[in-house]
Parts: structure tokens; C-alpha cells; sequence
């Protein structure tokens, strides 16, 4: 091999692997997990009273946002990962649901969440604290927060769903102001 083949390889690997490399070299990682069906189940099942707005953060695959689109929400999906951003969108046309999902590549430390009435949140415990932190402060007091496989670590849940890694805690951001005196 040349060594101007061997850099051209080189590239291409960079082209197609980096969108999959990057999240790992982030100060706190959020690997890709698919959600269960049970889980989906779980997070329609919490806010199955509920309508309006709808942001999963770390969307992944779009399989939250797709199906909560299908009942009634607006909802987007954030997601770092490029390749799942393209495929969730393909999926949300694919479905019929297209025109009433959003997409975006985007870092959640870099977006504000305050106009969205329902937030889902696939995290891992190292962030939550931060996450907590953060949605206290620009939500608003109507807001529901569901919390998938790991609750968060101070607020109180005001409900459950699920059992094991399909469990799914409930916030409700009244609750986790007023304890803080952000109402």
C-alpha cells in the first residue's frame, strides 16, 4: 500500500468511526443503549395525562421521541451521535411521524430545556448530579422529568413505573423547586 492510500484509508476511517469515537472522549459518556419495549411503555405509561412539548435527552436510536410523537406530543430528540440523529429522523419519516419530531445534534450541556413541559432522560449515574442540577434551574414548575434505569440523586420521585432496568422514576418539577425554594 502507498502511503497516499494509506492515508486516504486513514481518513475514511477517521470520517466514519470519529461520530461514534467522539462521545467516549467526553468528560462524562452516555453510551448508546437502546430503550426496551418495555421501557418506551414505561415512560408513555408516566405521562400518558400529559401533552404539549416532549425533549428525550440522548435521544439515540429515536424510538422515545417516535413514539411519543404517535401520542399526541411535539417532540425532539438531542443526540451527539450523527449517524443516530440521521436514522431516528429516517425512522420519524418512515413511521408517518416526521412532522411532528425534531432531531438535533447537539451536546446537552449546551442546550437549554426550558420550553419543554415533558423531559426523558436516559442518563448514567455519573452526570445526573449535574443534570439535576441544571434542569432545577431551567425548567418550569409545570414540567414533568422521567428518569430511565437511574433515578436521579436527590429529588424525590412522585411515582414509578416498571420494574428492574425498566424502571422509571417520575419528577415533577414542582416538587424539586419548591424543596429548593426556586419556585
Amino acid at each position: 500500500m502507498t502511503d497516499h492510500t494509506l492515508l486516504e484509508t486513514e481518513a475514511i476511517q477517521c470520517k466514519v468511526n470519529g461520530p461514534f469515537v467522539a462521545p467516549a472522549l467526553r468528560k462524562v459518556c452516555l453510551p448508546y443503549v437502546p430503550a426496551t419495549s418495555a421501557q418506551v411503555e414505561n415512560v408513555l405509561k408516566v405521562l400518558q395525562a400529559r401533552s404539549g412539548s416532549l425533549v428525550d435527552i440522548g435521544s439515540g436510536d429515536g424510538r422515545i421521541v417516535i413514539a411519543a410523537a404517535k401520542k399526541g406530543f411535539q417532540a425532539v430528540g438531542f443526540e451527539l451521535n450523527p449517524w443516530l440523529v440521521w436514522y431516528s429522523r429516517y425512522r420519524a419519516w418512515r413511521e408517518g411521524v416526521h412532522h411532528s419530531t425534531s432531531f438535533q445534534i447537539s451536546d446537552l450541556w449546551k442546550v437549554s430545556f426550558a420550553q419543554y413541559s415533558n423531559v426523558v432522560i436516559f442518563g448514567v449515574p455519573q452526570m445526573m448530579d449535574q443534570l439535576e442540577e441544571k434542569l432545577q434551574t431551567e425548567l418550569q414548575s409545570t414540567a414533568k422529568v422521567v428518569a430511565c434505569r437511574f433515578p436521579f440523586p436527590t429529588w424525590a420521585p412522585d411515582g414509578t413505573a416498571g420494574e428492574g432496568i425498566d424502571t422509571v422514576w417520575v419528577y415533577d418539577a414542582k416538587s424539586f423547586k419548591t424543596e429548593r425554594g426556586l419556585q
